[in-house]
Formats: structure tokens, C-alpha cells, sequence
């Protein structure tokens, strides 16, 4: 996401980290490993910028001190590789233009003003794929982000305009199982999104804890 809006980032021994202020709801800095070093992950990004945010792998910091608080808490989430419980009514693909791309960001966003998130450079990425669900009519009603690893399909932005992650997930699943039918599946969750998730063969595996800049 960040390359998409033309931001520089880079991975380091502890923290892959971005030094200008990376889009809304995306982290400036994710820890790679526990313990990572407070103060240094603190000069790696942009705090006078109002919004600055950690994503704090572990749930193992106190980044108090450099001025920030605990936004919320979550769970990692793990599926193994492996065909979804439920079938979906939906069709789906991945998106692959930037028109559909504006439409399954409408269809995301549902009116809250933030559909400008996803830019066409998104798709410049061959490890990323926008999948959307649409109704017969072809519109795009649920979907979400894959990232692709070597070893792993990461899912972010679940999302259905009518029935929520339960509708949501059987339709990502089964594109995800078509596209990568040998990766495991995970991402992180909180609240009735996790619930949600466990109900369709996910395993919580860890905490995390994402922490925003008191600006």
C-alpha cells in the first residue's frame, strides 16, 4: 500500500518501517521480531505528522513513553490450506483494472469517503490480489486483499455490504483456495471479526497490539 502512494519504506534487522507518514488505517512501522528496540523504532518514522502508527507484532512494547497509546488489541489468525466449509453463492475475481478497482473500492469503503485508499499502482504488485465477490447483477458486495508469500496468503480489508465476515468469508476462501490451494491462510482479527473467523476454520495464534502516536 505504501508503494502504491509513492512512499519509500524499508525493512530493517528489527522493524520493516516507512519514514513519511504511510496512508490511513496503514501502520508506519510493524515489528519483525519480540523486543524490537523502543527508541530506535520511534526515529524510523514520522511523529509530528498527527496519526503515526505501530503495529506491534508481539504485543510485547510499552511505547508510552515515546508518546503513543494502545489503539486496540487483536489476535493473529491461521487457517490451514484447504477448501472452504461453506460455499458461497457469490462469483468472484480478481480485480485487474483500475475501473473495477474503483468499484470494489466504493463497494469497501461503503460511503465513508475513504475509497481514494486504493490506487491503480496497487495492482502493479504481482503479490497482491484484490478479490471481489459480486451478485448476479455484477456488483461487487464483499471482498477482500490477498498477499501473497512463499509461504503463507495474507488477507486484509474482509469485507460484505450486507451479512458482514460470514458472508464475506466463504467467497474469499474458496478464491484464495482456487488461486494458492497449497498456502495457509492468515491475518489478524479483533472482536466479532475474530469470532467470525474462527467460525470459518481460522485459529487464533498470538497477539498483537497496534499503537497510535498521541499527537
Amino acid at each position: 500500500m505504501a508503494r502504491s502512494h509513492g512512499l519509500a519504506s524499508e525493512f530493517g534487522p528489527q522493524a520493516w518501517a516507512a519514514p513519511a507518514r504511510t496512508p490511513l488505517y496503514y501502520p508506519d512501522a510493524v515489528t519483525l521480531v519480540p523486543h524490537a528496540d523502543r527508541a530506535a523504532l520511534a526515529t524510523r518514522i514520522d511523529t509530528a505528522t498527527p496519526g503515526a502508527s505501530v503495529k506491534d507484532s508481539f504485543a510485547d512494547l510499552d511505547l508510552t513513553e515515546a508518546g503513543f497509546q494502545v489503539l486496540f488489541e487483536a489476535q493473529w489468525i491461521h487457517r490451514p490450506a484447504g477448501a472452504p466449509a461453506l460455499t458461497s453463492d457469490l462469483d468472484w475475481y480478481v480485480v485487474g483494472a483500475p475501473d473495477t478497482l474503483r468499484a470494489w473500492a466504493l463497494a469497501w469503503d461503503d460511503g465513508n469517503g475513504n475509497a481514494d485508499l486504493f490506487r491503480p499502482e496497487l495492482l502493479d504488485d504481482s503479490a497482491t490480489f484484490v478479490l471481489a465477490g459480486q451478485s448476479a447483477s455484477g456488483r461487487v458486495v464483499a471482498g477482500a486483499v490477498a498477499s501473497r508469500s512463499n509461504h503463507v496468503v495474507g488477507i486484509t480489508n474482509v469485507f460484505a455490504l450486507d451479512g458482514g465476515p460470514d458472508v464475506a468469508w466463504p467467497v474469499v476462501l474458496g478464491a484464495v483456495h482456487r488461486l494458492f490451494p497449497t498456502l495457509p491462510v492468515v491475518g489478524y482479527e479483533q472482536g466479532d471479526d475474530l469470532m467470525a473467523a474462527i467460525r470459518h476454520g481460522f485459529e487464533p495464534v498470538g497477539p498483537l497490539r497496534i499503537w497510535l502516536h498521541d499527537s
